[in-house]
């Protein structure tokens, strides 16, 4: 054998620029592979081999996801309970063709080294790869190990290059403990989302959701901002009296505090007033002082970094996600998921602050750690993911705004994390006046600490008058103070995380995720305090949820199908034995949630309006099968209801629905409406019982007549399309029917445009092109401005192979892609090998 040729697949393309940059000093080869993806080559030593030939490349993330086979995608045709026994499949997740370059790059490869982010996904992104490499790699290496993982906390040589020292076996248990979890949470998920959706949506008008969904973190998460919701709800006010003497000493006065507190009782409180207001003498009994400290912080982890950032600098969970994944693959602080809030005994504490000490805002107090000598950090949770968070190297002029506060953050709390304590004087004297005790006191600050690095935390000193202890004091004044007790404020970002964390709900690389899907789906809002608003939407499918079971919403499910998916991870319980187990259990649940969802609907006919009460608008389409007429609902989500038949059909968002010519649909006799997208650069028809019910093979769901491969209806894509789209595969040019004097035709798949010539009409001819198979034009122009020879209007031709028409064409993209557009099928048209009409 020859050299020997070493294939190496990280996470994402930057972090394998930034490591083959380490391990080749600087100077890789780069060039571009199968779909555009890069590949870094160089030489260098590897095991016991004084020089390999290295390839480096990258996945974007996950290469599959897991779904349900086609024929459990059907929403309207599969009983939801049945997705709880249906199989599963990977599906291809990663665009650009990443399986056919990791399989063209592994061709004559050795060895694999995998550098994945080194937490349980990573794991589970490996052996992805191996999926699709190993099969084509060399295998002339029997007995001898060819796959490792690298494990690495931050993309610095140091750590790279140790991690290329050390690599280890990736872990088969820890990647079966993120497919478990996704096998659950599609299909209980998906079961409830889907049976809910369908039930709720039907039936009232102004339930602004076009998603009703269930996920098996996100409820929980939900359920803990109703809670908090329902505390403020129910508050019930009690009013208070406080008794608060004013004491003057040397011309300096103090409130003293009444160890009695607060006393609910008007009489009683009136009657101590009385007591001490004969006297205007107070005792000082005793004086204590003792030295206070304020503790540093713990090593940053994920959880505390995310609180801190809601909390202090007003930034989202999943914003704040996005910028530490960011600063790491730029290199500028270590790996941002970890549970970890202790440093590794063998942490160079010395190398990280060395590079921190040159900077204005922290490098006086760094220099004094490096000299003085750095505190031992206080004795966190080792949670054997990843080290804490740290920062690797000095920030620079590119990083600005949210990164720069955030990074900023990071490197004050390492720094504060290994500073000596801040600490004070705290002073307390006692008073008695008639008998009833008071106290007041103070503090004064000794050595501010860490502190000098987290400036917000400074507190103003508070001096107490010079009380002498066994000596009188004057009292200037007893107040008789009266309050109201007040409810606890919604829960704030910060206080969900901690509430997450405490029972068990996502994991420090999931929180975030989670708390934005309770806001998109619009079951919370958050506003400028960063406080959490149940929504009515919210409200109500809490308490629907505690009406009917309430360990669907309750924390105590999934903490214990994460201690089952743990076991999985450390090998200690069967992937196949807590899968079946915790689908088996949520699937009871689902059948009884089922059986009893009259519950949670009287809640939503206490907050919502029923479509047969909600005044809407009469379009004047006609039902295909009471031939009356139906009721349009603009609001989100855009339907027609049919008050009648008690049959609603949801239509395309994100446009405007008009009336289209009084045509019916040759297959269910209802009228056609026109959807339009875009400020009117896209439209076309669509039959409402269609687009909800397809009824021929081949015909899309959620798509309009651009789509339809009904062979003679008169609306439909084989009588008006054109030909192939020359920008997508598989899109057709279809003729907007109602986009003249200015025609245009669209791709049914794609933005792509074709401008035609200003025309009196056009429609398609009965004969194709017989070059290229498309569907010839017909085109009548106005007799004042026609560009015919000799004034003539008539003209028939193909725009790709007609000459003249070809050069009366333009084209272009529109400015927007709707999303029914993404998943559309290919059409099929009758002729032609361009598919054209």
């Amino acid at each position: 054998m020859g050299i020997p040729t070493v294939l190496m697949v990280a996470e994402k393309p930057s972090i394998a620029k930034s490591i083959s940059d380490i391990l080749a000093h600087g100077h890789p080869n780069t060039r571009k592979s199968y779909g555009n993806n890069s590949v870094h080559e160089f030489d260098g030593p590897f095991l016991n081999y004084n020089k390999v030939n290295f390839k480096m490349t990258a996945v974007a993330g996950h290469i599959y996801s897991c779904n349900f086979p086609p024929e459990f995608q059907n929403w309207n045709t599969v009983d939801p309970v049945a997705l709880f026994s249906a199989p599963t499949l990977k599906c291809e997740e990663s665009k650009g063709g990443i399986t056919k370059m990791l399989r063209e790059e592994a061709k004559g490869c050795d060895y694999l080294v995998l550098w994945m982010d080194c937490d349980r996904e990573g794991e589970n992104i490996c052996f992805e790869v191996m999926e699709n490499v190993l099969p084509r790699m060399n295998h002339e290496l029997k007995g001898t190990q060819t796959v490792f993982r690298a494990k690495f906390s931050a993309i610095s040589a140091g750590d790279i290059q140790k991690a290329m020292r050390s690599l280890v076996s990736p872990n088969k248990n820890e990647a079966q403990a993120v497919d478990a979890r996704q096998i659950i949470d599609l299909k209980t998920g998906a079961a409830f989302t889907r049976f809910q959706t369908r039930f709720f949506q039907d039936k009232y008008g102004n339930l602004d959701a076009s998603l009703i969904s269930y996920g098996p973190c996100q409820t929980p998460t939900l359920g803990f901002c109703v809670d908090r919701a329902d505390e403020i709800a129910t508050f019930q006010p009690e009013p208070f009296w406080n008794l608060v003497p004013i004491v003057e000493l040397n011309g300096r006065r103090a409130k003293l505090e009444w160890k009695r507190g607060r006393l609910f009782n008007l009489e009683v409180a009136t009657f101590f007033e009385k007591q001490i207001s004969s006297t205007k003498i107070g005792s000082v009994v005793k004086l204590e002082r003792k030295e206070s400290v304020r503790a540093r912080p713990l090593a940053l982890n994920t959880v505390e970094m995310l609180k801190i950032a809601s909390q202090k600098f007003g930034m989202g969970p999943k914003h704040t996600m996005s910028i530490a994944e960011r600063l790491y693959i730029q290199g500028y602080i270590s790996y941002p998921r970890t549970e970890s809030s202790r440093y590794p005994d063998s942490f160079d504490f010395h190398s990280v602050l060395k590079v921190q000490s040159r900077n204005p805002k922290w490098g006086e107090h760094v220099n004094s750690l490096l000299t003085n000598g750095i505190n031992k950090a206080k004795q966190g949770h080792d949670a054997g993911d990843h080290p804490p968070i740290t920062p690797v190297k000095e920030a620079d002029y590119s990083v600005s705004g949210d990164d720069l506060t955030l990074y900023e953050y990071i490197v004050r709390h390492f720094i504060a994390s290994i500073s000596p304590d801040c600490k004070f004087e705290k002073n307390k004297a006692t008073i008695h006046i008639n008998k009833e005790v008071f106290t007041v006191s103070g503090k004064k600050l000794k050595s501010e600490g860490f502190v000098a690095v987290m400036p917000w935390l400074h507190s103003r000193d508070e001096e107490l008058p010079p009380f002498e202890e066994g000596k009188n004091v004057d009292i200037e004044q007893i107040q008789l103070t009266e309050g109201k007790t007040s409810p606890p404020d919604y829960l704030t970002e910060s206080e969900l995380i901690s509430l997450m964390e405490k029972n068990g709900i996502g994991t420090d690389a999931s929180i975030a995720v989670h708390i934005n899907n309770v806001c998109e789906r619009n079951y919370v809002t958050v506003d400028g305090s960063r406080m959490l608003r149940p929504t009515k939407l919210g409200l109500a499918l809490v308490k629907g949820y505690h009406k009917i079971d309430s360990e669907i919403v309750l924390p105590t499910i999934r903490s214990k199908i994460e201690e089952w998916i743990d076991l999985i991870a450390k090998g200690k319980a069967d992937f196949q034995t807590v899968v079946d187990h915790s689908l088996n259990s949520m699937c009871e649940k689902f059948k009884y949630f089922v059986n009893h969802i009259s519950v949670m609907n009287d809640l939503f006919e206490a907050s919502f309006t029923s479509l047969d009460k909600m005044v809407g608008t009469r379009l004047k389409t006609l039902c295909g099968k009471c031939r009356r007429y139906m009721t349009f609902f603009p609001l989100k989500p855009t339907r027609l209801h049919c008050q009648t038949c008690e049959e609603t059909y949801s239509l395309p968002q994100m446009g405007s629905i008009k009336l289209y010519k009084g045509i019916q649909c040759p297959l269910d006799n209802f009228e056609l409406v026109l959807f339009s997208f875009g400020s009117g650069q896209k439209s076309f028809p669509l039959c409402p019982f269609c687009y909800n019910h397809p009824t021929l093979e081949g015909m899309p769901l959620h798509q309009g007549c651009n789509n339809c491969p009904h062979p003679t209806c008169p609306n439909g894509l084989v009588q008006w399309s054109i030909c192939e789209c020359s920008e997508c595969s598989g899109g057709l040019l279809v003729l907007d029917p109602v986009s003249g004097p200015k025609w245009k035709a669209d791709c049914n798949q794609c933005r792509f445009q074709v401008l035609l010539p200003s025309a009196h009409k056009i429609s398609i001819a009965d004969h194709v092109c017989e070059r290229c198979g498309a569907n010839n034009l017909e085109l009548d122009f106005n007799l004042k401005d026609t560009p015919l020879k000799d004034g003539a209007t008539k003209y028939t031709g193909c725009i790709q192979c007609d000459v003249f028409l070809n050069s009366k064409v333009g084209s272009s993209m529109s400015k927007v892609m709707h999303p029914m557009f993404k998943k559309a099928p290919r059409g099929r048209g009758r002729r032609g090998r361009s598919r054209g009409r």
